[in-house]
């Protein structure tokens, strides 16, 4: 069969041969054995509803095995035997337009060259998952490809519900993911319901289909890395031949390496996989390997007495690396952390002194022990870092979880007063303050031609808008646009393309909107030969409520509220959005945020003008209204120069209290 009649077809006509796995693509760990009897027997019976009765029998056993092996049903029988990648449009099977260019980003998400475990449909985080199993994805494939534009496709944690009548403005697609009732959303609930087939854990981008590989997190990390060294040095200072330590390759902190040459430092990131460190090295996304921790330390001193900007991979644990460092007095000027601690059981961080499969197989075999070495780990961690903090390290928390974990295995991470931490996130100190509270978040498109060339001309485009709007801009954001343009014009020089012709930009409402217009106009005349993918990461100004990370910086106490995260997903439903998403969960783990997504496709029209201007106004203005309501500096600036421009905004502002009369009261 051609790859569009396996497409059309769905569920196949006969039962496909059994296919074992591929052992040339890295494969999510076992997961934790949590069901009773009788709750496997329901895991079964929930996935045998997918196939015909006279298949029950033979594939019953199967998914037995599947689930007493790995910890999960995957359905690997179904594994597509086409390639998966990102196809140019053009290929797709399709009555819409806008469903193809989803279909495209679905592959995308799974093609094994961007997916950190593609065939147990896993794309990045260690569980960030597209679907739960093959026959979901099957079964989405063939819904889009008959799908008018008068349809919507309901996913329900990757169970495709079924195309419902709509309209041609309302979303394509709607997906949900993971969205518990709050007492049950602690993480064993998510080891215990994904693995009945009931509910899954989409990451941030993942379950949305908007990941566009590492490059996805770089720009953000550039920012973050080049402003931490901004703080940390005297001014004009360079970052050559200074360190940034951290730990992380897999998904997409497998951008650090990248974002570290860029920002001009010598990066050096552990990471226990090899096979992910290796990935990254073969990619290209950092320039040396090494796995003796004495060859290690030579080779970052050689590279700090020559000012190098480097990136060193190290394949090892991060703990080995940080107290090495301290011991050989070699001074790290930033250090963080990337590992998945949203995951800290299953495959997100591992205890020092191990290796990787002996790690697995603790975590397999004695979940209770392999807890018990991860929460040492992290105490051994913490207390490393602080040594290398009295020395004059800049330590932040990058939002992945490290200190609130830390917190909870007892280690020395509190602030004086008990309550906070004593490091603060990267947003509270650098992303939140300069970026999201003016609105500047990652924004992301996709040329569905799949042509570099058209991603030539739409870097071109991007750049030449960014330069108009800087000319106009406040002093207050100079900084940012110079950052966001010189990023744009070397983005084809830093070769950050993995998978689909995609690039992410950090940019405004009034830079989204305007570029997002131009390229429609581009599309129409012929400038650029096809369809374009607008989206965002999920981490950014308006989709996510995430006290530990996108939110932290909000401190009117409203940060544990996730009312944002759905405003948005309601309001940019009906302005236009092709697919909208939300989710629980993301980088910072089950029960812990609340995240909201989107993709537009934009094909030339009049209808995607009106709808692009309508639906990126709200997503941003969104965040920073609620950013401005919590009386954050920059968002009240920005929502007043937004006012300004757009005289139907009205934006309910804060009465600001002096300190003094709070003070008097207590």
């Amino acid at each position: 069969m051609s790859f569009q009649e396996q497409i059309t077809q769905g569920i196949p006509s006969f039962l496909p041969k059994k296919k074992s796995r591929n052992s040339y693509v890295s494969h999510a760990p076992k997961r934790k054995e949590i069901l009773s009897a009788d709750e496997k027997k329901l895991a079964i019976g929930n996935a045998l509803r997918y196939f015909p009765k006279d298949w029950h029998s033979e594939l019953a056993n199967e998914f037995l095995e599947e689930l007493e092996n790995y910890g999960r049903i995957y359905m690997y029988r179904f594994m597509p035997d086409y390639e998966m990648k990102a196809r140019p449009i053009g290929e797709y099977p399709a009555k819409s337009r806008q469903a193809a260019a989803i279909m495209l980003m679905i592959q995308n998400n799974l093609d094994p060259a961007v997916a950190q475990h593609p065939e147990e449909l896993i794309t990045y985080g260690g569980n960030g998952a597209v679907f739960q199993n093959w026959a979901q994805y099957l079964l989405v494939m063939k819904y889009l490809s008959e799908m008018t534009d008068e349809q919507t496709l309901h996913v329900y944690s990757g169970h495709p519900m079924g195309l419902f009548p709509s309209s041609k403005d309302a979303p394509r697609v709607i997906v949900t993911n993971g969205m518990m009732i709050p007492n049950y959303s602690k993480p064993d609930d998510w080891e215990k319901y994904n693995a009945l087939g009931v509910t899954q854990y989409g990451q941030m981008t993942a379950g949305s289909y908007m990941y566009i590989g590492p490059q996805g997190i770089v720009h953000g990390t550039t920012i973050t890395v080049m402003n931490a060294f901004r703080m940390k040095l005297k001014k004009g200072e360079s970052p050559k031949g200074k360190i940034f330590l951290t730990a992380g390759l897999g998904g997409m902190s497998g951008a650090q390496p990248k974002a570290g040459n860029i920002a001009g430092c010598i990066t050096v990131c552990a990471e226990v996989n090899p096979a992910a460190a290796k990935k990254r090295h073969e990619q290209g996304w950092v320039d040396e390997l090494i796995e003796n921790l004495d060859e290690l330390v030579l080779r970052t001193q050689l590279a700090k007495v020559n000012k190098e900007v480097v990136s060193i991979a190290f394949i090892g644990n991060i703990v080995d690396v940080w107290e090495r460092f301290d011991k050989e007095n070699i001074f790290v000027e930033i250090g963080s952390d990337q590992t998945s601690l949203h995951n800290p059981w299953a495959g997100g961080y591992y205890p020092v002194g191990m290796t990787f499969e002996e790690s697995n197989q603790l975590m397999a075999n004695e979940p209770d022990l392999f807890k018990e070495k991860v929460q040492e780990t992290l105490r051994r961690h913490a207390a490393a870092i602080n040594r290398n903090v009295e020395k004059g390290t800049y330590f932040f928390d990058y939002g992945n979880a490290f200190l609130l974990e830390a917190s909870r295995a007892g280690a020395d991470i509190m602030a004086k007063n008990g309550i906070d931490f004593k490091y603060p996130s990267y947003v509270q100190d650098i992303l939140g303050p300069m970026c999201f509270d003016y609105g500047f978040g990652p924004f992301r498109w996709v040329c569905t031609s799949g042509k570099a060339e058209d991603l030539q001309k739409s870097d071109r485009i991007a750049a030449r808008i960014l330069k108009e709007i800087k000319a106009n801009s406040p002093a207050s954001i100079q900084q940012q646009m110079q950052d966001n343009i010189t990023w744009i014009e070397e983005a084809e020089k830093n070769k950050l393309v993995v998978g689909s012709q995609a690039r992410i930009l950090y940019a405004d409402a009034e830079g989204r909107t305007k570029i997002a217009q131009a390229f429609n106009e581009a599309i129409k005349t012929g400038e650029i030969s096809a369809p374009i993918v607008l989206g965002r990461d999920h981490h950014d100004v308006s989709g996510t409520d995430s006290p530990y990370r996108e939110t932290s910086n909000i401190y009117d106490g409203s940060k544990f509220t996730a009312d944002m995260a759905i405003h948005n997903v309601i309001g940019d439903s009906f302005r236009g959005a092709t697919w909208v998403s939300i989710h629980n969960g993301g980088g910072v783990g089950w029960g812990e945020v609340i995240n909201g997504g989107f993709g537009m496709v934009l094909d030339g029209s009049d209808d995607a003008e009106r709808k692009l201007k309508s639906m990126l106004f709200y997503d941003v203005n969104n965040g920073i209204s609620r950013r401005a309501w919590a009386r954050n500096k920059g968002s009240l600036e920005a929502i007043q120069r937004e006012m300004n421009r757009t005289p139907n905004l009205k934006v309910t502002l804060p009465n600001l209290v002096d300190d003094s009369i709070l003070d008097k009261l207590l």
